[in-house]
């Protein structure tokens, strides 16, 4: 496979999930779903059982919840509760949000190696870039795509890939890093090594879905790993 000029002269990127794998945002997201369902009429979600539907999106969060209580939810219903989450959700990031343990310092590192900061998640565009302002860190990434940006999403590849180049990075040098299958599905389509971590939203353990590596804390993500995983892929591209 022939590559650009671009894989010489374009710096490494390292893209990252943002919900369950940068930032801790189920608090938050469970409180704007229990605004929305005692506005509907129903009783606050147990937040232990709907935990892992948080990185699925608002819109799958409020299905299983009905679902839980045994409720109907027509389209128009859905339109209403949808738009309510997102003005409470919006309205009160970050909330209690936080970055995850060894993010902070992850990213320093990173940096400090030369390599560029991107993320790629199914939030979207604006509510990621808001929460990243207000919790003082979108300044560390080149470019913040969300499921709106482009006309496709994760699992779709051209989400990453379409991420790395927003992010004038090379698509051959680049690692992802995330907590879902369709972080980890996305990567795979596109050719491009992931790293899983192990604490974020997913009904299955990460191990099902086969990534390149899995860490339960940043500090496991060292420089040697990111480098061994780049020339990996080089290789398998050439």
């Amino acid at each position: 496979m022939s590559h650009s000029s671009a894989t010489t002269t374009a710096q490494p990127v390292i893209v990252f999930d943002l919900d369950g794998t940068l930032v801790d945002t189920a608090p938050d997201l469970l409180d704007s779903l229990n605004h929305c369902l005692i506005a509907g009429g129903l009783t606050p979600a147990d937040p232990v059982s709907l935990r892992k539907f948080v990185g699925s999106g608002a819109k799958v969060m409020i299905e299983r919840a009905y679902q839980a209580q045994n409720r109907q939810l027509t389209d128009k219903d859905m339109k209403q509760l949808f738009a309510l989450f997102m003005e409470h959700y919006n309205g009160n990031m970050p909330g209690n949000s936080a970055f995850y343990p060894g993010v902070l310092n992850s990213l320093d590192r990173l940096s400090a190696a030369g390599y560029v900061l991107a993320v790629c998640t199914n939030k979207f565009e604006i509510s990621a870039k808001a929460l990243l302002e207000r919790m003082g860190e979108a300044h560390r990434f080149a470019a913040i795509c969300g499921q709106d940006t482009f006309p496709y999403r994760k699992p779709d590849p051209r989400h990453l890939t379409d991420t790395i180049a927003q992010a004038k990075g090379d698509r051959y040098q680049a690692v992802m890093v995330g907590d879902s299958r369709a972080d980890i599905d996305a990567a795979k389509a596109a050719g491009i090594p992931v790293i899983a971590v192990d604490f974020g939203y997913t009904d299955l353990h990460v191990s099902h879905f086969e990534p390149s590596r899995i860490i339960s804390h940043f500090d496991e993500m060292t420089l040697d790993m990111i480098s061994d995983l780049l020339e990996a892929a080089k290789q398998a591209a050439e």
